[in-house]
């Protein structure tokens, strides 16, 4: 069978949608957000090719999907955007196994002294015996030179996930909690002028009154109104440190501190803060503004502890490998395998050979600017797509099925051609690759195209289109085909900047190399740049402080803004209770409105009743949640509708209560956009779901839980919650590819919503890869020219037609081919 036949499917906002899709190549579907797509590949083809496997290995079935049937079905393999594993402890070299594979080189091969002897020795040329203790076994291996039998340091000690491994003052975390000096004190003022900002009111002069206690005690000058910037070296250890510093002990040996408050026993702002730390928790009122995590003092930051991190191999140290860029991890992978011969070979031979074929894998995918410390917590939903991707690379099977969610999502637009190939390389070992996206270059490589719509959520759910871009541009409904016909063209009068710009002089942190760069105010401004090139640091690791002196590092210009407010990717909730309509505030009010109603006054129904978060008018088989867990042992649980109440989530009472024809659990199926139509006579709740329509969310249900929304998604949420507080003055919003996984329909809208956020005064700097968006700003910082080691420096700052005509790098050589020039 040539084909791929989807027949009658039904799920979601699918309208009976029946497709043959052609195997054995790359089709990618298309469609404005929320129009069905993901719905159609991933919940109705991956369910149902999943649900078929299973009942051929007559092994417990899932659910089968609202489809008639699928005939041509293949074992399905869905990559998609889910969410990293958040514990802090996964890194991109734990979640490949390459590091695990390291762990085993440096076991092999490790160098170190003998504790004897003090000769360097190779674990490969040592004798070694297990001996049992208690129930463990303990490895121990003999010096070459003296013949002393020693502890063999194993993989377990290269590991910063085990309790021998781990440094033990940070628990292989490679950083601690400390005290923010710069946020506790303001240097530039005196004590009495606030300069430590918890010492608030009387607790203030009680404060300042022990410390000249104490400065009289150590015969020290009294700093009365004098700013903390010019105290002396001992009052300012005094100050930072307590009575008890060190500085004081060593320049005042025969000063003892003071026993009393009375007579200036200080506490000092660091061991205060630490104290609160210890009692309250970092989160705590009046604690977490002033901490911050730093590298821990003991490791530097490297979580091994002294054994695990001293050993070398070839010269280089277990963390110094980790901190390198994947692709540096490859050279030194190379080169240790071609200076290595006889026995030390054959014992790390595999491992190399493993790492080898590893790295490169995630090299093809773009991702070879990671490193292996890098928390995979802090990877983007597209870079763990290819990362995942890069996996199934060089596989040798056929006839598989696999479904790709945007993995152009955070992909600068000159990796793409590399991605194209990857899918390439799928589909000629004779595999069908069915790609959700919107980026043209991957739209024009397909050798099928499918379009759903016209529109989102109710509006959409049938094919409009299908066969090739010029398919699309002469269908009447393809919303695509007529944004892709449209012409580009870079912003034809910039907004002039408002004022005095932000500085950021002098950026270092991670791979920034000495940047300098200015953001004007009153402007949208787009931060682009190649994955790894130090956009996201730039943006929220360094302006998002706001000002900062120093030499490294600093922010300027920010003192004129009310707020600085980062929307990042980061998931917005991690319980499957928060919904679209609980995160905007919409669902009090509506339970309001339903409690209000005279079928529920006459059932004696109040807002509570409407809640599927309390007991009482909720179903209690299903805890409101409308589903329940089917557990199906070595795969994945799936959520099935809940026996009950069938889905609905409450009583049979409280859903024969209605408002206007519709019961609670209608209401929780609407989409934010035929919702807004339902309570149009309804101010507040209009008002917050018009909001949402114009980030581009029209076509989400009330009821979606905020743990399935994409990053993208979960950004612009926050974002309209962030608006739906009204004025608060100057702001500036810093937005992490607000736009990822939007139709190019949707970014225009998005855009329009940023156009009014700058024009009411506020600055809006967003690290976007978006052609349309770096043609719509006022002004582009380009960072590059590569990823990694290879990137963090200025490429060009300028108006979006500057960067078209005089920019040089990959963004300005990407642009200029999208404008057709």
């Amino acid at each position: 069978m040539d084909t791929l036949t989807i027949v009658g499917a039904r799920e979601g906002n699918l309208r009976d949608v029946t497709l043959a899709i052609p195997k054995n190549k790359i089709t990618v579907f298309t469609g404005v957000s929320g129009s069905g797509k993901s719905t159609l590949l991933v919940d109705v083809l991956a369910t149902e090719c999943q649900r078929l496997h299973l009942e051929a290995l007559s092994m417990q079935g899932i659910p089968k999907p609202a489809v008639e049937r699928v005939r041509g079905a293949s074992p399905a393999i869905a990559i998609l955007q889910d969410g990293a594993n958040r514990n802090p402890r996964s890194t991109v070299g734990t979640a490949t196994d390459v590091y695990t594979a390291l762990r085993m080189v440096f076991e092999k091969l490790g160098e170190y002294p003998c504790p004897h002897c003090g000769q360097m020795l190779c674990a490969a040329d040592c004798a070694e015996e297990t001996e049992r203790v208690g129930d463990d076994f303990r490895v121990y291996q003999f010096c070459p030179s003296c013949g002393e039998r020693m502890d063999k340091v194993t993989r377990t000690e290269f590991s910063f996930n085990t309790h021998e491994g781990a440094c033990p003052a940070c628990e292989g975390m490679g950083d601690v909690l400390a005290v923010d000096r710069a946020a506790a004190v303001d240097e530039s003022r005196s004590l009495e002028d606030g300069a430590v900002a918890f010492w608030q009111a009387r607790y203030r002069e009680y404060q300042i009154g022990v410390f000249r206690a104490a400065c009289r005690h150590f015969g020290l000058p009294d700093p009365a109104h004098v700013p903390v910037a010019s105290f002396d070296a001992l009052q300012k250890a005094l100050l930072y440190e307590g009575a008890e510093a060190p500085a004081l002990e060593r320049a005042l040996p025969q000063v003892e501190p003071p026993r009393k408050v009375a007579d200036g026993r200080f506490e000092g702002v660091v061991p205060l803060l630490m104290r609160r730390l210890g009692e309250q928790g970092p989160d705590a009122k009046g604690v977490r503004a002033f901490v911050m995590r730093t590298p821990c003092p003991a490791c530097g930051g490297e979580r091994l502890g002294p054994r695990g991190r001293d050993v070398v191999v070839a010269g280089t140290r277990l963390p110094q490998l980790a901190g390198r860029s994947l692709r540096e991890l490859a050279e030194w992978v190379r080169r240790v395998g071609a200076e290595l011969d006889g026995p030390r070979r054959a014992v790390v031979k595999d491992y190399l050979l493993d790492m080898e074929t590893k790295l490169a894998r995630i090299g093809a995918v773009g991702l070879d600017y990671l490193t292996l410390d890098r928390a995979t917590a802090t990877l983007s939903g597209g870079e763990l797509q290819r990362l995942r991707l890069s996996a199934v690379l060089d596989s040798e099977l056929s006839g598989v099925v696999y479904i790709l969610d945007e993995p152009t999502a955070g992909l600068h637009p000159r990796d793409t051609e590399g991605l194209v190939g990857i899918l390439r390389r799928l589909r000629d070992l004779g595999n069908t690759v069915l790609v959700i996206e919107h980026d043209p270059d991957v739209m024009r490589a397909a050798d099928h195209l499918v379009d759903l719509g016209p529109g989102a959520g109710a509006h959409g759910g049938r094919v409009v289109a299908e066969g090739s871009l010029a398919d699309l541009a002469a269908a009447p409904d393809s919303a695509t085909g007529r944004f892709l016909a449209r012409p580009l063209a870079p912003k034809a009068a910039p907004r002039a900047p408002q004022g005095a710009p932000i500085e950021l002089r002098n950026a270092t942190r991670f791979n920034l190399d000495h940047l300098d760069a200015d953001i004007p105010a009153g402007c949208l401004v787009a931060v682009t740049g190649p994955s790894g090139s130090g956009k996201s640091t730039l943006v929220f690791d360094i302006l998002a402080r706001g000002d900062a002196r120093g030499p490294e590092n600093a922010v300027s210009g920010c003192a004129h803004l009310d707020r600085i407010v980062a929307v990042g990717q980061a998931p917005i909730a991690r319980m499957k209770r928060s919904n679209v309509a609980t995160y905007t505030d919409v669902w009090a009010p509506v339970r309001a409105a339903f409690a209000a109603s005279p079928e529920a006054r006459s059932r004696g129904l109040a807002a509570k009743a409407f809640s599927f978060n309390t007991p009482g008018g909720r179903c209690e088989t299903c805890e409101g949640m409308g589903t329940v867990t089917s557990n199906l042992l070595f795969f994945q649980d799936v959520q099935a509708p809940c026996p009950a109440c069938h889905g609905r989530r409450f009583h049979d009472e409280v859903l024969e209560a209605t408002l206007d024809g519709r019961s609670i659990a209608d209401v929780l199926a609407l989409s934010v956009d035929e919702a807004r139509d339902v309570f149009s006579a309804r101010p507040k709740i209009a008002r917050a779901l018009g909001l949402l329509s114009d980030v581009g969310l029209g076509y989400l249900e009330l009821g979606r839980p905020l743990t399935t929304l994409s990053g993208g998604e979960g950004q612009r949420l926050k974002l309209a919650r962030e608006l739906l507080g009204g004025g608060r003055g100057r702001t500036l919003y810093l937005l992490d590819e607000p736009t990822r996984g939007l139709h190019p329909q949707d970014v225009e809208h998005f855009l329009a919503l940023l156009d009014r956020l700058v024009d009411a005064g506020n600055t809006v700097v967003a690290v976007e890869h978006d052609h349309r968006v770096l043609c719509a700003s006022d002004w582009v910082v380009d960072l590059g020219p590569e990823g990694g080691e290879r990137g963090g420096r200025l490429v060009f700052a300028g108006t979006p037609a500057e960067l078209a005509a005089h920019g040089e790098g990959a963004t300005a050589a990407c642009l200029r081919r999208a404008l057709g020039r």
